[in-house]
């Protein structure tokens, strides 16, 4: 089945279930679904989230973990005519409490809720009233500048866009005879979309992994006799340095890393396992993958490849005119997978027809990312417009964990940075002024912020410093805090030779 904007990820298996029935469409650790009960499942998953009140256009929050009972419900909202809201189980209440609100959720479904609905739905004729074309599909949330998440519109268009792009790539990254694991959260558009998106447009096997473990996922790798792996830098680099790794990965042609760029390192070590390890770029305003690394490349640092078939990229210096040839610039992208706009409520939004922020009248949607583009037309990232923070493909924005730890008691100046991390890709920095004479203990405030935010946002370190570096005018320097970190790890690595 070609790729069609017209239908969506729920009439993928609708397709495949009449073309291929008895083959195994998705995996997780308990359970085994063929694309026939697949199928099945989403039809029973659709007719109990509007038994349960819903009406098309509503959106329906879920907040599970990954697995076949995760892509059954979102299946089955967008089969029902909803708009699925995948939302990060690992949020506090405050975290969940502003998201449904934010998105006006008719629904929301934790593990157990989803179970027990999944459970009590009784078999059921297919609705067919899925949702199609520039009708929303998913409201992703990524943080925005001010700290706060906001909901990125990702209609079936964008969606199937993407997959057909990645579909149009030679020689082919996934097709119908792959076995793909997917160690990623499917409340991540990574997994989502580019990993169980993908299986479903291809066909493939989809084995799914609730959690990372590196010994654990390699017992599965090898088990399920995965043929294709899709993951972040952290854990090809834990799997790297694992016993084992070989055997797991002697059946995988394809290894696809995404959410940071791959030190050559990490490249160099697939390489010599025999496995072409490519290195992606993307986002969530883009369904999201909008570059990757050619077969057989050893890219270097930064390097995220050239752009996937269908996607324009131009770099823009500060002025708006296109940068210079190897001058860095903002990234620009251009496409239809590119996202609607963000949500701002109201019916109009509901299907996607409405939104803030989205691809410009030319249809331009302006990154926050800086990046040089090489003669081979492949990019390199050098650094980010904002203060972005991204934790295993997950956005942080410092401001947002300053808030919480300014809330605390003793606390009179924060300052939030990004640090290089080599599992995770960056990890989250805070270094803390104490008011005159309070006594302030990072493990005090760490157990705080845990409180209000979920794990990915939490500080890896919380430094306690008698003062900050200021402008004239009172404002914090980062760069110098970014700048001491920098030196620091420079010095390290000089004294161990």
């Amino acid at each position: 089945m070609n790729g069609s904007r017209a239908c969506g990820p729920s009439d993928l298996v609708r397709h495949r279930a009449s073309e291929r029935p008895g083959a195994t469409a998705l995996v997780d650790a308990t359970t085994r679904l063929s694309w026939a009960e697949l199928d099945a499942q989403v039809n029973r998953a659709a007719a109990a989230l509007r038994a349960a009140g819903p009406a098309p256009g509503d959106r329906v929050a879920l907040s599970l973990g990954t697995g076949t009972d995760f892509a059954v419900l979102y299946l089955g909202a967008l089969r029902a005519g909803l708009i699925a809201v995948p939302l990060n189980p690992a949020y506090t209440g405050p975290e969940l409490a502003h998201v449904t609100a934010d998105c006006g959720a008719a629904l929301h479904l934790d593990a157990t809720a989803g179970r027990a609905l999944l459970a009590a739905a009784p078999a059921a004729e297919d609705p067919r009233a899925d949702r199609t074309g520039e009708s929303a599909a998913v409201l992703l949330y990524t943080s925005g500048t001010d700290g706060r998440t906001r909901g990125a519109i990702l209609s079936v268009r964008a969606l199937m866009a993407n997959l057909d792009q990645l579909a149009g790539i030679e020689p082919a990254l996934l097709t119908g005879t792959d076995v793909l694991y997917v160690p990623l959260p499917l409340s991540h558009v990574f997994g989502l979309n580019a990993g169980l998106g993908m299986a479903l447009r291809v066909g493939a096997t989809a084995v799914l992994a609730d959690r990372f473990d590196p010994a654990a996922s390699l017992d599965a790798i090898r088990a399920e006799r995965a043929t294709a792996v899709i993951g972040v830098p952290g854990q090809y680099a834990a799997w790297l340095g694992r016993p084992g790794v070989a055997a797991a990965f002697s059946g995988v042609r394809i290894a696809i890393s995404g959410s940071a760029t791959l030190t050559p390192a990490v490249v160099e070590g697939y390489a010599a396992l025999g496995v072409p390890l490519r290195n992606g770029y993307g986002l969530t305003e883009a369904a999201p993958v909008l570059a990757i690394t050619g077969p057989g490349e050893l890219p270097s640092a930064g390097s995220v490849g050239r752009p996937i078939p269908g996607v324009e990229v131009e770099l823009r210096d500060a002025d708006g005119s296109v940068s210079e040839p190897g001058d860095p610039g903002r990234v620009f992208v251009r496409g239809p997978n590119l996202f609607s706009g963000y949500w701002t409520g109201g019916a109009d939004a509901a299907d996607g027809a409405a939104g803030s922020g989205g691809p410009d009248a030319d249809g331009w949607f302006g990154t926050g990312d800086l990046a040089v583009l090489d003669d081979s037309g492949a990019l390199r990232l050098v650094g980010r417009s904002a203060e972005l923070v991204v934790v295993n493909g997950f956005n942080v924005y410092p401001a947002e964990v300053e808030s919480v730890l300014a809330a605390e008691p003793g606390v009179a100046e924060v300052a939030v940075i990004g640090v290089p991390d080599e599992r995770a890709g960056e990890a989250v920095q805070a270094y803390v002024v104490p008011v005159a004479g309070a006594a302030l203990h990072p493990d005090d405030l760490l157990a705080a912020a845990s409180r209000s935010l979920a794990r990915f946002k939490l500080p890896a370190n919380i430094t306690v410093v008698d003062a900050l570096p200021h402008t004239v005018t009172g404002k914090i320097t980062k760069w110098m805090l970014a700048a001491r970190v920098a030196g620091s790890t420079e010095g390290e690595r000089d004294g161990d030779g």
